[in-house]
């Protein structure tokens, strides 16, 4: 019997509803697979018509062109002669499964739907999905006639069954099940399977790649066994980036990895596995005594061997080493992660570019820095020879110049598709944060615009005094909160309808040919939005933010590691900076600060944020366990109790904001997103009227009380 094998995952950048181009890609890569010797092929989670279908894979067109591209892969010969793992949705006996199609040389072996789906987070699957919650049972599915035609029969079998080749024995698990508590991979690594495929739909999020490697580890670390990871890559038509990192291990050790962050469409990982490497592993009598009681699954037969000729030696076939697991460090996740998220969309929107309101202050810094990353990033993949970028980078930057035009750096390229409007005030915008946003331009080679908006504020803000004979001040000049509130949105939603101006008009300024506006890219961060620290409709109001969920204190962290790594020391003046909105008058004794206003730090909304979402705490018991983590800080607990009321309070009557924000890339698990990962009301009643603050504000009594009880004790 054969024991060493060649086996090949994938990473692909798969579009929802691409389904021509999502089947050239997995065309693609069986190619690449086979080419390499492989003679097994997994593919990611729903590869077929791509992941994020979202309501789609509620029409039943969606499952008919399916199986059209499913029939074409099985009827190219070309994808012939290797194990295909598949994925795809299936309708059957009139309910829709999650499923991994098992195929060889045209034929169906098994169709193997998804046994637990992800519903929590980004995921809904039970809505569009039914699990299938029988494990170990089989039973027969009726192909569709186009496909029986194919096929030369009319059922095939669907269910939680495992393949039996005459050299070893694998089966399949998705995504999610990987990471439930019982996952399949245990009963079927007891029932002797050797080897595990893992198709998955798996997003990036900051500092979360370690948990799915360790995960992948342990499922054959006890129990033994080789197992192929294949993930999605790239934009799926949404707010998630999925962040591919195909694997292959073998008893808990990793032989290949793939990146994690690419701009490739398809990206094939091999490795050569030795079963005898498992066999050996798994020698141990408890092992074999929970074996003999482990469920049984139905096997599968197939005369296909996935090894080589055991009579034949060949000395080049030898096992892949043993590999260090790569983890990119937060910072380089950050440029890394958004970059290939924005090169995706505008890609795929067919626009010329971006435009960002360029402020002076860190967000839209930080912004612009992701879109340098990009270029960078594309630039390697330029002097790699991907045809795919070398492509789209004619199409989108060298429209307007000469046949064949290629940039030769990061700012040229930045040039073309990157451009910034510093929209200043002459009363409220400084000298340093103009210079700063001209600077920053400059250095990464964008089209710079500045301007004053004083013009478009005062016509506004006449408004109100021809039609009421009302003049509105700012609060430094008498005015009321109310009257100061007014003022600083007029000016907040004017840069939001000049940045759309300017996003439609500035190809047409700059003679550019073809059609296409800029895509507004939004600025604010996952601790602003939280608190609701922005205007409705104002700057932040984009058609895409790559940093909507990254809190300030990452994105200091990512604009101190850019300074350096992108050769950009202007980068530093932006954190030695005091954030502010600029939305005020500045006076001799007078600046406005955002943590001044906000009554909070952007350090302790990163905590609430945490605390909300991450740890499913209300305001009392924030409360409770801040007073223990914040004891050391100094806190009272009056202080601790009046800044978990402010923070709850705001985030109550901001909450509405959230509905209408822009789409932000998902970086992190307290993102306060209302559009499918958050799910809270937006009309609140009253928390400073709410039971949780008076319970708050009792303990708090309490402890006073018995500090004062103590001080007079020591005191007599």
């Amino acid at each position: 019997m054969g024991r060493l094998i060649t086996v090949a995952t994938c990473s692909l950048n798969q579009w929802a509803l691409d389904f021509e181009g999502n089947l050239a890609r997995i065309k693609e890569s069986i190619h690449q697979a086979k080419a390499r010797g492989a003679t097994l092929r997994v593919g990611p989670e729903l590869e077929i018509c791509g992941y994020g279908c979202l309501d789609h894979f509620l029409e039943g067109d969606l499952y008919d062109h399916c199986w059209d591209m499913l029939a074409k892969i099985l009827t190219d010969e070309s994808c012939h002669g290797i194990l295909l793992d598949i994925g795809m949705p299936i309708s059957h006996r009139s309910l829709r499964y999650n499923c991994r199609v098992i195929a060889i040389d045209g034929r169906i072996i098994l169709i193997r739907p998804k046994l637990f789906l992800a519903n929590d987070g980004n995921y809904r699957e039970m809505r569009y999905f039914t699990p299938w919650q029988r494990p170990q049972y089989v039973e027969d599915f009726y192909l569709p006639p186009a496909m029986r035609k194919i096929h030369g029969q009319k059922k095939v079998r669907i269910g939680d069954a495992v393949i039996s080749t005459p050299d070893t024995c694998l089966g399949a698990e998705t995504c999610e099940e990987l990471f439930t508590p019982h996952s399949p991979h245990i009963d079927m690594g007891l029932n002797g399977v050797e080897i595990f495929t893992n198709s998955s739909g798996s997003h990036h999020q900051l500092r979360k790649l370690d948990n799915r490697i360790f995960l992948i580890q342990e499922a054959t670390r006890k129990n033994g066994g080789v197992y192929l990871y294949a993930n999605q890559q790239g934009c799926d038509g949404d707010r998630l980036y999925y962040d591919g990192c195909a694997m292959i291990l073998i008893n808990g050790d990793v032989v290949a990895q793939g990146s994690q962050f690419s701009l490739r469409d398809v990206e094939v990982i091999t490795a050569v596995v030795d079963l005898e490497e498992v066999r050996s592993y798994r020698y141990a009598p408890a092992r074999g005594l929970q074996a003999l009681t482990a469920p049984v699954y139905e096997r599968i037969e197939t005369d296909f061997e996935l090894s080589d000729d055991a009579d034949e030696y060949k000395p080049s076939i030898i096992p892949s080493e043993r590999k260090t697991v790569h983890f990119h460090t937060p910072e380089e996740e950050i440029a890394m992660g958004p970059a290939c998220w924005l090169w995706d969309y505008l890609r795929r929107s067919k626009q010329a570019g971006f435009l960002i309101p360029l402020s002076g202050g860190i967000d839209s810094c930080s912004t612009a820095a992701l879109v340098f990353s990009m270029c960078r990033l594309v630039m390697e993949a330029l002097e790699e020879g991907n045809a795919q970028v070398k492509t789209d980078v004619q199409r989108i930057a060298g429209a307007y110049e000469s046949e064949g035009w290629l940039p030769k750096t990061p700012q040229e390229l930045c040039n073309r598709i990157l451009h910034t409007v510093y929209m200043g005030m002459a009363s409220q915008s400084s000298k340093e944060t103009r210079s700063r946003a001209e600077r920053l331009a400059h250095d990464i080679g964008a089209y710079h615009t500045d301007m004053n908006i004083d013009e478009a504020f005062q016509a506004e803000k006449n408004l109100l005094t021809l039609a009421t004979n009302f003049e509105p001040k700012f609060k430094v000049y008498g005015g009321s909160l109310a009257e100061n509130l007014a003022l600083q949105n007029i000016q907040a939603r004017l840069r939001m309808v000049t940045a759309y101006y300017f996003a439609q008009m500035l190809p047409t300024v700059r003679a550019r040919p073809g059609g296409g506006g800029l895509l507004v890219l939004g600025s604010g961060n996952v601790d602003e939005c939280l608190r609701g620290y922005l205007t409705k409709y104002d700057c932040s109001s984009a058609d895409i933010n790559p940093i909507g969920s990254i809190s300030k204190t990452d994105l200091k962290r990512f604009i101190a590691w850019a300074a350096t790594s992108f050769a950009l020391p202007i980068l530093a003046e932006f954190l030695a900076a005091t954030p502010t909105a600029e939305l005020e008058p500045i006076t001799p004794d007078y600046v406005q600060s955002d943590e001044a206003d906000m009554g909070m730090t952007y350090a302790e909304l990163s905590v609430f944020g945490r605390l909300r979402k991450e740890a499913r705490l209300g305001p009392y018991a924030m409360f409770n366990k801040l007073l223990h983590d914040w004891r050391e800080l100094g806190y009272a607990p009056r202080d601790v109790a009046d800044k978990v009321k402010r923070f709850h309070h705001c985030y109550a009557i901001n909450r509405h904001k959230m509905t209408t924000m822009t789409p932000a890339y998902h970086a992190e698990n307290y993102s306060p997103d209302d559009n499918r990962f958050d799910l809270r009301p937006f009309l609140y009643p009253p928390f400073f009227e709410s039971w949780s603050f008076k319970m708050i504000d009792r303990v708090v009594e309490e402890l006073e009380g018995r500090e004062r009880a103590r001080g007079k004790g020591e005191g007599e």
